[in-house]
């Protein structure tokens, strides 16, 4: 975790002191759940939850003092709270083992982890929609290779992303659901030891559902599928700030990230209006990516349990919530302060001489007689002197002056295959099916 990507809220799930907050929960449900069960004396469970009720602070180093020793933590963890609680204590994590805190506190933390990422994504949206709304019809030039192909408009291109990280969420509710399981079978995970309804209990007491077959940990495609979901989250991000950077780029320049009062792009060189924050979403993704394959590899663990994955986990857990957390409120911020230049799109549209309006020409030369081979050719010979003379030529004039192409057209239709307002016909139906008939 580096505090430059960070923000409080998800910062503060992945502390000690929250963690071991979880811990003590898991374990006060479960002596709660075993007393109600007759196991244990009921007066163990209110003993744990009277403490509790003190709002005790956690001895966040004396724990970890108790595990240079133990070399263990859910021991020392154990041992802190006897000190802490008394007699009673004795009777906590009856028939439990490690993993069953371990794992569950990972799924709270998780959890409560994709609620954060799945806020900042519905405010992502909503920024998305409110600029593809402002600029549904702002003409600009659709590029295919990175070359002018036809045109788009600028409204388009925040829709699609729009959808993208819409499906984005629904990967994650998805993701969120796999993930918020509990396990709290004993060792080896046959409840041998323990009553099943107590990891009921436990369950719905932290909103989470039941593993169903646990082994002693919760099996690992579970994490693996959280995790390449927020991969996936990342590279969406990081497709729209790269479009960002390009649209800002000094030949384009039809859209650019804010640039704030003050603000300096270069130690060198005082002109400088650079894309940092895309650039630094760009690096962000390839962070968050980057836990994937550990998540991956985490999956095949030796018999009922190893801790392989465990190391990994306290690694990616944090790193990646966190990260995506702070690259998806930036992206918010790029998109909610994007500048943009409707007509210097217009001007990067016109560029050409009127080569985004080639197709047109084509189809309505094969619809006037002429084989599809001929046509392609008729305008494509034309269209190469506009592209050679960097747009200093009309295409539109080229093709009126072609006595081929005019004794198919007359000069007033291949005029109308040049209306920039057939290509944007549809806009209203795209963005119906992106936002809704409303």
């Amino acid at each position: 975790m580096v505090p430059r990507y960070s923000r409080p809220a998800m910062t503060a799930l992945w502390t000690p002191e929250a963690r071991f907050r979880i811990w003590f929960e898991i374990e006060a449900h479960a002596t709660e759940a075993l007393a109600d069960l007759g196991v244990v004396p009921k007066s163990a469970a209110d003993a744990l939850w009277r403490w509790w009720d003190t709002n005790p602070a956690i001895d966040v180093a004396a724990i970890d003092a108790i595990e240079a020793v133990t070399k263990h933590d859910v021991i020392a963890f154990l041992t802190w709270v006897a000190e802490q609680v008394g007699d009673e204590a004795r009777f906590m994590h009856q028939g439990m083992t490690s993993s069953d805190v371990l794992d569950t506190c990972l799924a709270v933390q998780l959890a409560r982890a994709s609620d954060i990422l799945l806020a900042d994504l519905d405010a992502l949206l909503a920024v998305l929609e409110r600029r593809a709304r402002e600029h549904k019809m702002t003409p600009t030039i659709g590029r295919s290779h990175g070359i002018h192909a036809e045109p788009v408009t600028f409204g388009l291109k925040l829709a699609e992303a729009h959808a993208e990280f819409a499906r984005c969420r629904t990967r994650l509710e998805h993701a969120r659901a796999d993930i918020a399981t509990c396990a709290i079978s004993g060792a080896v995970g046959t409840f041998a030891n323990i009553d099943p309804r107590v990891e009921e209990h436990v369950a719905a007491k932290l909103g989470l559902s039941v593993e169903p077959v646990s082994t002693q940990v919760i099996p690992r495609d579970r994490h693996a599928m959280f995790f390449a979901t927020l991969g996936v989250i990342a590279s969406s991000i990081e497709r729209l700030a790269t479009e960002v950077r390009h649209l800002q780029r000094t030949e384009v320049l039809e859209a650019e990230e804010y640039f704030s009062p003050g603000q300096k792009g270069s130690s060198a060189m005082p002109h400088k209006r650079n894309p940092v924050l895309t650039e630094n979403l760009t690096g962000l993704a390839r962070m968050v990516r980057g836990y994937v394959t550990p998540a991956l590899e985490n999956v095949a663990l030796w018999h009922e349990r190893d801790i392989s994955h465990s190391s990994v986990e306290r690694y990616i857990g944090p790193d990646a919530t966190i990260t995506l957390d702070f690259a998806l409120a930036r992206l918010t911020g790029v998109i909610d302060k994007l500048l943009v230049y409707p007509e210097r799109m217009q001007k990067n549209l016109d560029r050409m001489g009127g080569l985004v309006h080639s197709q047109r020409v084509l189809l309505a030369l094969t619809q006037a007689g002429v084989s599809r081979e001929d046509a392609y050719r008729l305008v494509q010979r034309n269209a190469m002197r506009v592209w050679e003379s960097d747009g200093a030529l009309s295409l539109l004039e080229l093709l009126k002056a072609d006595e081929e192409v005019t004794a198919a057209l007359t000069p007033e239709q291949i005029e109308a295959k040049f209306d920039l307002g057939y290509h944007l016909k549809h806009v209203d139906t795209i963005f119906a099916r992106v936002f809704g008939a409303a």
